[in-house]
């Protein structure tokens, strides 16, 4: 039976523009080839310097932040706006985020997730001639059910969305419909262990199939067109 493992990486200080995430991430971490690397939009946006300085409980600026990173505003309940990015997720206030930030900061979403978590692949195997695949994670709400829980912003060296048309189930019959996006269930079952508090920014996932260890595919493929979206 396949096991898998979730480990938090623990030691990574605070991430400022410019650090290599990479790098403390491999400095405090034993990784093999085809871990899943799942790294918080958070300290990705710090490091790329998607930092904004407003002056505290400036709700007007928070608010200018919001329009400026948003395609265009889906619904609006007082000051929650449910928008479009520029990216085409579709999440609360375009992802601009007070949380976990020094005082009178707000973070934006990285300007491309995909190419982020590209960036730390790669830098990851330069540094330790090791392949695994980086997740670029981010914390979402959910049409039709409460609660938020982490799903996939960013990709690589991962096949994000395994296609199950054509297999069979357990009883044998064929399924005709069933997709199946590993990268938002691996995102939400490495918040386990990273949790919101704990100042743990990255968790490994080991363990998974090897063959979704792939090249180009990104997180990108997982959002839905406006074209096939009933609810948009």
């Amino acid at each position: 039976m396949q096991k898998i493992e979730i480990f938090p990486i623990t030691g990574i200080g605070e991430i400022r523009p410019g650090d290599d995430v990479a790098a403390e991430m491999v400095k405090n971490f034993d990784f093999r080839n085809n871990d899943i690397a799942v790294v918080t939009q958070k300290v990705v946006s710090k490091a790329e310097g998607r930092i904004v300085q407003v002056g505290e409980d400036d709700e007007d600026a928070y608010e200018r932040a919001v329009l400026s990173e948003a395609k265009r505003i889906l619904r609006q309940r007082g000051t929650l706006l449910i928008t479009e990015t520029h990216h085409g997720l579709i999440c609360a206030n375009a992802g601009v985020d007070r949380s976990n930030n020094q005082s009178g900061e707000i973070t934006l979403l990285p300007v491309d997730p995909d190419r982020s978590a590209q960036w730390i692949r790669q830098r990851v195997k330069g540094l330790i001639g090791i392949e695994i695949a980086v997740i670029v994670s981010d914390t979402f709400g959910r049409a039709w059910r409460n609660g938020v829980t982490d799903v996939a912003i960013g990709s690589a060296g991962l096949d994000v969305i395994v296609n199950l048309k054509g297999t069979k189930d357990a009883g044998g019959r064929t399924l005709v419909a069933t997709e199946v996006c590993i990268a938002d269930e691996i995102a939400a079952a490495a918040d386990l262990v990273k949790k919101k508090a704990t100042s743990i920014p990255v968790a490994v996932v080991r363990g998974v199939d090897s063959s979704w260890i792939t090249e180009g595919k990104r997180a990108s493929e997982i959002i839905r067109s406006p074209d096939q979206d009933l609810f948009r």
